[in-house]
């Protein structure tokens, strides 16, 4: 396929590599090269196969509003912009386009959201919860999205709505963490990243299932599929 990768930071810099291993042909673009979105035109846009984002919030929105103008195929990694995710979705489907996001695209990670969901039901038998989360000192939003995922896993699962405590420290690339406890025990749960390697080839596995797809999807409910 033809990729398009958008943000050069360390996240995006790692889903370009691990484009090329799996035999793919990738341009990339940073911010300086598509300021304002100003390079996401139909025709600079119509070689690609699909679009991957990894830039950040107050850039995403514009940038899946181009590539659904020109129906092209978005993965999202980026987090922090979810309510404009209605609009971005009545776009997609108007357009005919394929939309795919995740608050993160590590397999790791998607199956420990599936684990949080049942240790859930923890909540209904007098245990209190916290969750935690470490990223490094230039992530631009807190609470993480992987955090509020978890937070609206617990909350479908029993009503209740638990804590996020964040922390930013030097170059920690993601934990989380979830406590549960009770006057008898105490229940911890933990994803901790070694590398952005998860993430990244979460994100390249999803473009190749999206490619040819319309409408949008969530990672967590579709990373089975991949």
């Amino acid at each position: 396929m033809q990729l398009l990768i958008l943000g050069r930071g360390k996240t995006g810099s790692q889903v370009a590599d691990v484009a090329r291993e799996r035999r793919h042909h990738v341009q990339t673009l940073g911010a300086t090269e598509n300021a304002n979105c100003q390079a996401l035109t139909p025709d600079f846009l119509a070689p690609f196969s699909a679009v991957i984002d990894f830039t950040n919030p107050s850039a995403v929105v514009a940038n899946a509003e181009a590539c659904i103008r020109a129906r092209k195929c978005i993965v999202i990694g980026t987090t922090g912009w979810y309510d404009h995710l209605p609009r971005l979705r009545e776009q997609a489907q108007a357009a005919g386009s394929g939309l795919l996001y995740g608050s993160n695209f590590s397999i790791g990670v998607n199956l420990f959201f599936e684990i949080v969901q049942t240790a859930a039901a923890a909540m209904n038998f007098d245990y209190s919860g916290q969750i935690f989360e470490r990223h490094h000192v230039h992530k631009k939003d807190a609470p993480s999205g992987t955090a509020m995922t978890m937070q609206k896993v617990i909350r479908e699962a029993t009503t209740h709505e638990l804590e996020i405590v964040s922390f930013r420290e030097g170059d920690a690339v993601g934990m989380h963490e979830l406590v549960f406890n009770s006057p008898a025990d105490r229940i911890y749960l933990c994803h901790d990243a070694k590398s952005r390697r998860g993430f990244a080839e979460g994100a390249i596995r999803a473009a190749e299932w999206l490619v040819g797809k319309t409408g949008v999807y969530d990672f967590r409910k579709v990373w089975r599929e991949l």
